[in-house]
């Protein structure tokens, strides 16, 4: 009798335990709060580092002096499907390894929920190109100052990727490989990356999702860029190709922190 008291007690206790689960999981999430999307830049297996010798598959040493991307167009989806996008005046961002505080994207007043996937935009889309410089804020003077425009008609620097390099015929030589729009193809790049964990939104809680960006693949991906062909890659069949098969690769989410 006894035994079978306490068989009926642990079977109540757990029952009990379960429903308090369950009504934890299905408590709707109110409010709203930040999440941080960090990018940290790095080539093929080491921490990337300014003026730092790196062979790639070719056998051309590469140093790297300066490193910059846009980050556009920021859309969050949750577990249940339902997606949250950050306003188009709020989601474009420049990159730039010699400033760490611009590796770090701040998104404010996101619905409340848990995130298991990000997408976003590499690059200046048409539509945002077509507002003009004065529709665009100081999204172009921005850019300007980081050396990330060409001409107005030719538009944005998408990614701007420089260095020296030392080959069979060069030595130290300088390189300037400066992805963006080449004629009438704006080789904008979507990229959409799932979370290993979700991301808990919360009004007391902003999660950190941590992006590797590996930008050996920059050069050095399924195209592969050999600077015996020319130091300079800005237009041309060579920058749609990195753009739609190199630069889908550069990412990936390695933890998300809920602290």
């Amino acid at each position: 009798m006894k035994f079978q008291l306490k068989n009926i007690v642990a079977v109540m206790a757990l029952a009990l335990a379960f429903t308090s689960c369950s009504d934890d999981d299905n408590k709707e999430i109110t409010g709203q709060g930040n999440l941080l999307l960090e990018f940290d830049n790095v080539y093929g297996s080491s921490n990337l580092a300014f003026n730092t010798p790196y062979t790639n598959s070719n056998g051309e040493v590469v140093k790297i002096n300066n490193a910059i991307y846009i980050i556009s167009n920021i859309v969050l989806t949750k577990t249940d499907g339902s997606t949250y996008t950050v306003p188009k005046s709020q989601s474009y961002f420049f990159v730039n390894e010699a400033n760490a505080a611009s590796t770090m994207l701040n998104l404010p007043n996101i619905p409340a929920g848990n995130y298991n996937k990000v997408t976003f935009g590499v690059g200046v889309d048409q539509a945002q190109f077509d507002m003009g410089a004065s529709g665009q804020g100081t999204m172009w003077t921005d850019a300007q100052a980081l050396g990330m425009t060409w001409s107005w008609a030719a538009g944005y620097k998408f990614i701007k990727f420089e260095g020296t390099v030392t080959s069979t015929s060069h030595t130290n030589a300088n390189f300037r490989v400066h992805t963006g729009k080449t004629g009438t193809i704006y080789n904008y790049t979507e990229v959409s990356l799932d979370f290993p964990d979700n991301a808990l939104v919360r009004t007391n809680i902003t999660p950190q999702v941590h992006i590797m960006a590996d930008l050996k693949k920059v050069i050095d991906g399924t195209t592969k860029i050999n600077f015996e062909e020319g130091l300079d890659v800005m237009s041309g069949t060579k920058v749609q190709n990195i753009s739609a098969n190199n630069v889908p690769s550069l990412f990936e989410v390695e933890h998300v922190h809920n602290d």
